[in-house]
């Protein structure tokens, strides 16, 4: 037995060997605490000990008898006040799961200097890393901090002070409104699904294959089922509906039988389920398996072959897109300039702060309660149904906070084997992915090679692309054929030209799957058609950014899919805002990107929403999940603009399939349109109904209508790829930006300057951090992300991943357009107080999350190919500042 010391009381622990982090959160339940990695990589789980920030994750209990231990829960009421409130009003939480410790890491430097410079803020949080927001709001808030301290200044909304926090804003559309689950992310007082426990719940964890190919001839598992801590364990033969799994195509086993055979190393065999956390590793290397190895497909090539193995019953290809509009091939012959490179793009890891994990429990005879963090809680219910075999109506699913996600939490992970094993065990179940494990999981960034001509007139207008894309989906399907069709319908840029030629492939191979991944497919093309245009301006003569400013689509004209841009459209004024930039230094690059909002194509894509009046309050439902862009934020400012009331009026409830409607899963950043325009339209009814019963403009009575819900639903129409229509809808919107990447005499990156058209801005602030967010996640993907596999098994650790710290990351500068119609008006702008017309959708906004990332890596390698005039057709890129 020792004692410690934590947040000044004396506590005592039994096992000296005992990692501090597993005492912190699982004896005492300080869940601001956060187990991000276990390698001392994340900094999620920073605590101070005497006074200096140590990672608990690294620490067992032994180490620290003798220090006074401080977790962001012993912070006094003062530091809680002032950090809760500089971290919501910089805009710095996004999924929050950093956010705990980034304020340790805080309040070790403030406590000894609380005048710092932003050099002395970065280095201070170098060992926190944070995926979503680019560290700048995070900075800004601490040095925020600093001023509150240094000048001891009151907080709006704390007991010093008498101003609300809450009402400083009145959530109108176009206002910095604080992010409604800041406080509870800061604090580390929200729960994320492994802060939550259920009485009687015990534990589970899949066997994973040693090989990514091969026979399985027998799982013995006598040696574990007598272990005395073993509760069960699940193999194939007892899964009582499909076994197969799948996002949209079905093809992915949750246990592979024996006799089957393993398509990577991810492939579960057998799950373990025991009393205790601490013995799931002992009980599972219990368990014999007899393997007959096979030799892994590593590539597309390998697949491609004519003696390949199958790995699926379809065969080795998943899809085949293809893009064909004017006539390419005679254009290319008949123009002055023609590039034509190839290219190679890698898989990459998504690195969201917060592991995956769920928990099942029975519910009542013959359904199931789960606890998830994913991106949508009905695609969790619909595979979990088909799983069990039981109606999707049997089983609800709860989303708790979500640690980021990125696309990387649209797969199902832990959620259908935590249901199959509370299923079976009858008791809570609670599954949760190592670090280690989520890495060689779930499904990454599609690595492509990508074949592109880029052709052009004398002048430097483009006349045609052709362009050959070879993706490898990995193992599974996943999100392999729409990210294969954003691919291919984004290829060729935000032009005005309609000679096209793509083809796109998807081939299955042995490495871990490819699913959705910020950009879905864009930044790889992207990638492919920014830097022949790097090449084909110089082979004219003029500049980078000349020749993107006479190409560059305006409203009315045609891009290459033969979309009109509509009235909104600000593309060009995208590139006018950042030519100064450009013009700066001779070692800058230039990149252009758009991103769809919604799924497009012609699939059928519904955003929900429901206002009940309950108690006096408006609660809005909606399932569309927030994995970091503040969706409750958004719906709110929604509703507060169209039906003018405070936003304390307002309870907005969490995704949950037995409250909220299906609103589609939070991907192709569709939820602010879709959602957004749904939360909308249900509030005019609402305003319609409150119209009799209003006795102040800020206060309408409510009590006429308590009990009554109003539905709001949105479902644009959209055309498939391939339409025969002069100008199809290929999607319902479009969001486009610039940037300039600026490199120092040493070829360091300095800069970035972006210059983004997101419509309407919901709110400024976020829209800021998702660009920010968005641009350091480009920048690591073009110089020093890289998710390196051997014979298909991945071999990188979280601290390895080439993840951008802040001590690393660029000067960002972001410039938001606000598109002006030809009277000098803005295309929409915030209505006088009760009169709100209803525009387009979702008052004329955009998504972001996705169009952050686009043009970064382009940006940066055509800085380099201006530093250094060597053409970088790899990423990460080679024999840069940052290859060492």
């Amino acid at each position: 037995m020792i004692v410690l010391n934590i947040n000044g009381k004396k506590v005592s622990c039994d096992n000296e060997n005992k990692k501090l982090i597993t005492f912190l959160r699982e004896d005492l339940r300080l869940t601001s605490v956060k187990e991000g990695c276990s390698e001392g990589a994340c900094g999620t789980c920073m605590v101070l000990a005497d006074g200096k920030p140590v990672r608990a994750c690294l620490m067992p209990v032994s180490k620290v008898t003798d220090k006074s231990i401080i977790t962001v829960e012993g912070l006094s009421e003062r530091e809680k006040s002032v950090y809760s409130y500089c971290f919501k009003a910089a805009g710095a939480v996004q999924c929050g799961f950093c956010i705990p410790g980034m304020v340790i890491s805080a309040k070790a430097l403030l406590d000894i200097n609380n005048n710092p410079s932003r050099d002395d803020v970065k280095k201070a949080i170098r060992a926190n890393i944070c995926r979503c927001t680019g560290y700048v709001k995070i900075e800004d808030a601490i040095l925020m901090a600093a001023e509150f301290f240094r000048e001891k200044k009151d907080v709006p909304g704390s007991a010093e002070n008498e101003l609300n926090g809450k009402n400083e804003k009145n959530g109108n559309i176009g206002e910095d409104f604080y992010r409604l689950d800041a406080d509870e992310k800061t604090l580390g007082t929200g729960l994320y699904t492994d802060d939550f426990k259920v009485d009687g719940m015990v534990y589970a964890k899949a066997l994973r294959t040693k090989y990514p190919r091969a026979v399985i001839h027998s799982i013995k598992t006598e040696k574990a089922k007598v272990h005395p801590d073993c509760l069960k364990i699940i193999t194939a033969e007892d899964v009582p509906g499909d076994i197969k799994c799948g996002h949209l195509v079905k093809d992915w086993d949750a246990l592979i039988a024996v006799g089957g055979i393993t398509r990577y190393v991810g492939d579960a065999l057998a799950i373990v389920v025991t009393n205790t956390q601490e013995k799931l590793d002992e009980v599972l290397a219990l368990i014999e398996v007899e393997y007959e190895e096979l030799k892994p497909l590593t590539s597309p090539l390998e697949s491609l072959a004519d003696n390949a193995s199958v790995l699926h019953e379809g065969g080795n290809i998943l899809s085949v897109q293809k893009l064909n509009r004017g006539d390419a091939d005679n254009a290319i012959k008949n123009s002055k300039f023609v590039v034509t490179e190839h290219y190679s793009l890698p898989f990459t890891e998504h690195a969201f702060m917060e592991p995956e994990c769920a928990i099942a429990c029975p519910d009542g005879e013959d359904g199931l309660l789960l606890y998830t963090g994913g991106q949508s809680v009905f695609d969790e219910q619909r595979e979990i149904s088909g799983l069990m075999g039981i109606p999707a109506e049997k089983i609800r699913v709860k989303s708790m906070l979500v640690g980021g996600g990125f696309g990387g939490k649209e797969d199902m992970s832990v959620q259908h084997h935590a249901a199959l094993a509370a299923w079976l065990v009858k008791k809570p179940v609670k599954i949760k992915l190592s670090r280690a494990e989520s890495i060689k999981i779930h499904p990454k960034r599609h690595a492509m090679e990508i074949d592109f001509t880029t052709a052009c007139d004398e002048n430097g207008i483009i006349t045609a692309v052709k362009a050959n894309i070879i993706s490898d989906t990995g193992a599974y399907a996943s999100l392999g054929g729409p990210v294969l069709q954003r691919a291919c319908t984004h290829a060729a840029g935000a032009y005005n030209f309609q000679n096209v030629d793509i083809t796109g492939t998807a081939v299955y191979t042995n490495n871990p799957p490819a699913g959705a991944f910020r950009g879905f497919g864009v930044p790889q093309s992207s990638f492919a058609m920014e830097s022949n245009l790097n090449k084909l301006a110089k082979l004219v003569g003029i500049t980078e950014w000349e020749i993107r400013f006479r190409n560059i689509i305006r409203p009315g004209q045609e891009l290459p899919n033969g979309q009109l841009a509509d009235n909104n459209t600000a593309a060009e004024e995208c590139l006018l805002a950042v030519k100064d930039a450009f013009n700066a230094t001779s070692s800058t690059g230039i990149a252009c990107g758009f991103k769809n909002s919604g799924l497009g194509v012609g699939v059928p894509d519904v955003g929900r929403c429901i206002l009940s009046v309950e108690k006096g309050l408006i609660h809005v439902r909606s399932s569309a999940a927030c994995i970091g862009q503040g969706m409750a934020t958004v719906l709110a400012q929604m509703v507060c603009t169209t039906l003018d009331i405070s936003p304390d009026l307002l309870v907005i409830e969490p995704p949950d399939t037995h409250r909220t409607p299906n609103s589609g899963t939070t991907t192709a950043s569709r939820q602010t349109v879709f959602s957004g325009e749904a939360a909308v339209l249900a509030a005019l009814k609402l305003k319609e109904a409150l119209s009799d019963n209003t006795v102040d403009t800020r206060e309408p009575s409510l009590c006429a209508l308590e009990g009554q819900e109003f539905y709001g639903e949105y479902h644009p129409v959209t055309d498939p790829m391939g339409s025969e229509k002069q100008n199809p809808v290929s999607h319902v919107a479009y969001g486009y930006a610039a940037q300039v990447a600026s490199l120092d005499e040493d070829g360091k990156l300095t800069k970035i300057t972006a210059a983004y058209d997101l419509g309407t801005l919901v709110n400024p602030k976020s829209a800021e951090g998702q660009i920010e967010g968005g641009i350091l996640m480009g920048t690591g993907y073009a110089l020093t992300e890289d998710y390196p596999l051997v014979n298909s098994i991945p071999t990188a650790k979280y601290g390895t991943l080439g993840l951008i710290r802040a001590t690393d990351a660029p000067e960002i500068e972001t410039i938001i357009i606000r598109k002006k119609q030809g009277d000098g008006s803005f295309a929409w702008s915030p209505p006088s107080r009760g009169t709100v017309p209803l525009l387009s959708p979702a008052y004329g906004a955009k998504g972001v999350g996705e169009l952050a990332t686009i043009p970064t890596a382009p940006a940066i390698a055509g800085a380099y190919y201006n530093y250094d005039n060597k053409f970088r057709t790899k990423l990460p890129m080679e024999g840069t500042y940052y290859d060492k």
